[in-house]
């Protein structure tokens, strides 16, 4: 089983918080964890936890956020050849967490920007052999429609993390197979303004017919809807436990989520598995050390019967 990634790394600069600071205010009290970041990096090391084989594209900066990324990669076992090196620095993400475990997050792209179309031309033969292709959209716009558009001419799968959300060009809609936004970022995959008014079934539906594919509107604690041309069906949540910290949750769920299609699971079936990995998650303070392993998920999955 073989995953392709294209996305972010970048350094994560996390500060635990009594509360998150109002304008002008100074908050103390802080706690202060730096880490590894970036959706595409979480992704990819996600997947190789639970087993697959990752290539990933991304890019970095030639400092020392980048060194320690590409030796992150090679311990994780998560192929890195086709990483770009730039002479931007590496992406960095400031993280607020509060002590409910919600966060707040402001990110300086740096090398990221630099990712384009002929980064992604060299990772095609990757992309062709893999059984999913996963892009997140902390890239700039080029390098995600390039990354799907290499994917639907293979016949790879594809998998898009709207995150961040932003408006997709009209012809990029028919070439996702599987679309996951949760309920803050499906209103502006649609161009919705504030007060549209619409359900969430109504806004899986929606995207679901964008694509001619699937959508998955993940919804935190109230599990997910699934969008098929067939009809729409409602997941469960997974029970969490205590919630800790909630930053790592969506990259855990698509991690879990590609590999459990690449295994050939349904897609109904391979939401409930990524609603576990996203439940393992959350209960873990900081992204990468709360990434479950094959075996840590299956005794969650277990547990829960």
């Amino acid at each position: 089983m073989k995953i392709a990634v294209v996305g972010s790394y970048g350094a994560g600069l996390t500060m635990r918080v009594p509360k998150s600071p109002a304008a002008g205010e100074t908050v103390s009290g802080g706690v202060f964890d730096p880490g590894p970041g970036g959706k595409g990096s979480n992704q990819a090391i996600g997947a190789a936890r639970l087993g697959a084989e990752v290539s990933l594209l991304t890019a970095v900066g030639d400092d020392d956020f980048g060194r320690a990324a590409r030796t992150l990669w090679r311990e994780e076992g998560v192929g890195a050849e086709f990483v770009v090196t730039t002479r931007t620095p590496t992406m960095v993400g400031f993280i607020l967490v509060e002590p409910s475990g919600e966060n707040r997050i402001a990110i300086a792209p740096g090398a990221l920007d630099e990712l384009d179309a002929a980064a992604v031309e060299t990772f095609r033969a990757e992309i062709a052999s893999a059984d999913v292709l996963v892009v997140s959209m902390e890239i700039p716009e080029e390098a995600v429609v390039a990354a799907v558009r290499a994917g639907r001419q293979a016949g790879t799968r594809t998998l898009l993390n709207p995150a961040p959300a932003r408006p997709l060009p009209d012809d990029l809609w028919p070439l996702i197979d599987v679309i996951t936004p949760n309920q803050t970022e499906a209103p502006v995959l649609l161009g919705l303004e504030d007060g549209h008014g619409l359900g969430d079934e109504e806004l899986v539906r929606a995207l679901q017919e964008r694509t001619g594919g699937a959508a998955v509107l993940t919804r935190g604690g109230e599990g997910a809807l699934v969008a098929q041309p067939t009809g729409v069906t409602a997941v469960p949540p997974h029970p969490a436990g205590t919630v800790v910290d909630t930053t790592g949750a969506g990259d855990s769920f698509t991690a879990a989520l590609a590999v459990a299609l690449a295994e050939g699971r349904g897609l109904d079936q391979a939401v409930g598995f990524a609603a576990a990995a996203g439940a393992h998650t959350v209960t873990i303070a900081g992204v990468v050390p709360a990434l479950p392993t094959r075996d840590q998920l299956n005794a969650r999955i277990g547990t829960a019967r």
